[in-house]
């Protein structure tokens, strides 16, 4: 029996950080993963593949719109995503280097095999017909999450897939129809949109992503409508089958039958937790076999800590590094180390455009009875907009009308994921809108647009 200071079950962005951090501290520490490959879900099917497919859905979209300067383009419908994708297997290949190195020279040991408990210190993995029992003081589940598969819904991986079987794709359709209007079927929408194929998103809610700011998500939905993707709101779908001519009947619950080449449901994962034996340490996992934390990721057996997608919400891969790091910290703080979360995190949501985000939204500052004002600027006024052709974007500030200090940042646009660090930085150090006031940016970028919205926001006091 091999004996460590901390197991990681999973080695997706948590659980990498999560044994790094160990490391980092000189413990003994070994990572285990199921497949025969690291970097989880987030490396291999979803968070990087998709974007991927994202940004070459950008590349010809963009090339479409170059015929007004001479340039013809048309993209033929028997293109493969595997095609479009040609990169993906490039890039996943660089990031395992980087990882694997990043692990050899931290001393961080892989195990491959599928793990489960036999108590609250030892695990059981099986690895080609052969197990073996490994002891830890401290043990992190980060084994991550799958997509949900309904039993009523008939998946065949060639006519209706979910959101891994998706990137197997044989062509790209004429029309798609698309369940679940959450972070991944928003994203997908836009990048078979931005592709040419006609999307039909379903969605039981009445609006998009319903954590979001809503006047951000008022505009992703008015420019998803204008690029070919209608909405299906405050629907319930009822029934879905595969005719014998092979297009995709959906019923809904109002009556409207919708016909597509090909579905995607998106609604909702579910943890990966069932292979884990949770019973024999007293842990249950919910109905979607995610887990339950406190603040430090402690599970009900205060040694064993979760986290990323498995825990649940937000279930993105920088908030799940920053989960695994903190977890590990806390588990050694009577070292003397401290290690405090950074501040407020920020969303980045990767449609066509991409929002992202960071504090509070309207909406809860409404809810705390928080008196605040509202600056905003739009892409098209700052030259760099202008530039590129952003006439749609808009960066959005709000700051208390009593002490001016900035309470959260709303972008929607062209490198809004990258744009919101700007934000959050003032956020994070108590700074004032006036900071952007005063501050000097390049010109012109579209960081400008920060300064735009402080005037705009402070000519309104």
């Amino acid at each position: 029996m091999r004996r460590y200071d901390v197991l990681v079950i999973g080695s997706g962005p948590g659980g990498q950080k999560a044994a790094l951090q160990a490391a980092k501290l000189g413990k003994k520490v070994a990572i285990i993963e199921r497949k025969p490959y690291i970097g989880g879900a987030g490396l291999h099917t979803g968070t990087l593949p998709s974007k991927t497919l994202r940004e070459t859905a950008l590349f010809f979209a963009a090339i479409r719109q170059r015929a007004i300067i001479g340039f013809q383009f048309s993209l033929g419908k028997d293109v493969t995503l595997s095609e479009l994708m040609h990169r993906k297997t490039e890039v996943i290949r660089k990031q395992m280097e980087v990882i694997l190195d990043q692990f050899m020279r931290n001393n961080v040991e892989i195990i491959y095999g599928e793990a489960s408990f036999i108590d609250g210190h030892m695990l059981l993995n099986k690895v080609n017909g052969v197990t073996e029992e490994l002891f830890a003081d401290f043990i992190v589940i980060a084994a991550g999450t799958r997509p949900a598969r309904p039993p009523d819904v008939p998946f065949d991986v060639e006519h209706i897939y979910d959101s891994d079987s998706i990137l197997g794709l044989d062509r790209i359709p004429y029309n798609l129809t698309i369940i679940g209007g959450g972070v991944i079927g928003c994203e997908y929408a836009c990048i078979f949109a931005a592709l040419g194929v006609r999307v039909n998103l379903v969605d039981r809610k009445e609006r998009l992503l319903s954590f979001a700011d809503t006047e951000i998500v008022n505009n992703l939905m008015y420019w998803m409508r204008h690029s070919g993707v209608t909405l299906r709101l405050n629907e319930e779908v009822v029934d879905i089958a595969v005719e014998s001519r092979g297009r995709v009947l959906t019923r809904l619950k109002s009556g409207k039958e919708l016909l597509s080449e090909k579905l995607l449901y998106t609604m909702g994962r579910v943890g990966n937790t069932d292979i884990l034996n949770l019973g024999s340490i007293g842990i249950k996992a919910d109905d979607r076999g995610l887990l339950s934390v406190n603040e430090s990721f402690q599970t009900g057996v205060p040694h064993i800590y979760a986290v990323g997608d498995v825990i649940g919400f937000p279930s993105l891969a920088s908030t799940s590094m920053e989960q695994g790091r903190r977890a590990v910290c806390h588990a050694f703080q009577k070292e003397g180390l401290t290690c405090e979360i950074a501040g407020h995190l920020p969303f980045g949501i990767y449609t066509i455009p991409e929002i992202s985000m960071v504090g509070e939204n309207e909406e809860s500052l409404t809810e705390k009875g928080i008196s605040y004002e509202v600056g905003s600027a739009y892409f098209h006024e700052v030259a760099r907009g202008q530039i590129i052709g952003d006439v749609h974007g808009m960066l959005k500030l709000l700051f208390d009308r009593k002490t001016r200090m900035l309470l959260g940042v709303h972008i929607i646009g062209e490198k809004a994921s990258e744009l919101i660090h700007i934000g959050q930085a003032v956020l994070n150090y108590g700074g004032p809108v006036d900071y952007f006031k005063d501050v000097v940016f390049n010109y012109p970028t579209l960081s400008d647009a920060y300064k735009e919205a402080a005037l705009n926001g402070l000519n309104k006091l």
